[in-house]
């Protein structure tokens, strides 16, 4: 009688057992899922996007973008540069506003060849970092303008204007 009751408990142990395994195995996927969905979240959320590229619900996702200036943004693609994208911008919303949705949507410049203008466009730009810009001039690559403005700035700083630029 012990050994019908023992092999039921065992029976039992080993049934609760391979069903606690499966809640757990369908719990993870689900918890790496909501991280994964949270991770692009945050990534979508803190990128530049190329106003020359992005699609009307990406601008529209944007804060400070309704869908109306999404679809304004969009029929004017391609701009030629960001003073273009500013100039749209400034026909649809204020100065404050359009300097908000710069932080977000942008033109990238190039560095060899823009104009004091378009670089003051970059969020945060100062004076002093406008004549840093152009002082190092031709630039060869991304890890030279790195390195020379690197001198100034602290390399959260830089990774931060390399959204704006390129070569």
């Amino acid at each position: 009688m012990r050994k019908i009751v023992l092999a039921a408990m065992t029976g039992t142990a080993m049934t609760l057992a391979a069903c606690s395994d499966t809640a757990e195995d369908t719990a993870a996927p689900a918890d790496e899922a909501a991280t994964d969905a949270a991770d692009a979240a945050a990534e979508t959320a803190t990128a530049v996007l190329d106003a020359n590229t992005a699609t009307t619900a990406q601008l529209a996702a944007v804060e400070g973008i309704s869908a109306e200036l999404a679809d304004t943004i969009v029929a004017g693609q391609p701009y030629a540069d960001v003073t273009d994208l500013h100039t749209a911008l400034l026909e649809n919303v204020s100065q404050e506003e359009a300097t908000a949705i710069l932080v977000n949507v942008f033109v990238p410049i190039d560095l060899n060849s823009a104009s004091e203008e378009a670089i003051a466009l970059i969020p945060g730009m100062t004076d002093r970092m406008i004549h840093e810009f152009e002082e190092y001039r031709p630039y060869e690559d991304m890890a030279e303008f790195d390195r020379e403005i690197g001198k100034y700035v602290d390399e959260d700083e830089v990774a931060r204007f390399r959204n704006y630029v390129t070569l």
